[in-house]
């Protein structure tokens, strides 16, 4: 069964929907180096890798379902943040939005009775889980700092131990 117009349509915005994260982590890690974060640049250039890698697993998935994957352009990322903590805070906030965006694909993959979609996204709806939990612990972190030099420093590293891991 080839995927209706409708859903073709709903995942190709999620396509162009991924690799605007791809390009808003991309601007953050430059703001995180331009800072001297080395290790939120890092975490940031990972998780830019990993939006891409989301886009084009789908990207991958609308042409095997015999649909025509169809590219739009990418909104300009914002580029200046007040601090480390305030990019965090924004990546959660936009990671909730993309939560919202998988929800949306799967009710319509339900609705349409679509189960090989549904089947397809269940994928994307634990890997928001993990990706919210994840920006989660490190605000919380990120907070009890405060403005610790100290205490951000050693954050940082941790946060780099991720791109050094190839995550």
């Amino acid at each position: 069964m080839m995927l209706s117009k409708k859903m073709a349509k709903a995942l190709n915005g999620q396509i162009n929907a991924e690799m605007y994260s791809a390009y808003m982590y991309l601007g953050m890690s430059a703001y995180a180096a331009d800072k001297g974060y080395n290790g939120v640049a890092g975490w940031m250039g990972a998780q830019a890798k990993e939006e891409m890698g989301h886009a084009m697993k789908i990207y991958g998935f609308v042409q095997s379902r015999g649909a025509k994957v169809e590219l739009d352009a990418i909104g300009k990322p914002p580029a200046n943040y007040t601090s480390v903590l305030d990019v965090f805070k924004k990546t959660l906030k936009h990671e909730q939005h993309v939560t919202g965006l998988i929800n949306k694909l799967f009710d319509a993959a339900k609705a349409e009775k679509d189960h090989a979609t549904e089947i397809f996204l269940q994928w994307f709806v634990t890997e928001q889980v993990e990706e919210e939990e994840s920006v989660t612990d490190i605000l919380g972190k990120l907070e009890m700092a405060g403005n610790h030099p100290g205490a951000i420093y050693m954050i940082d590293r941790e946060l780099g131990a991720r791109a050094t891991a190839g995550h």
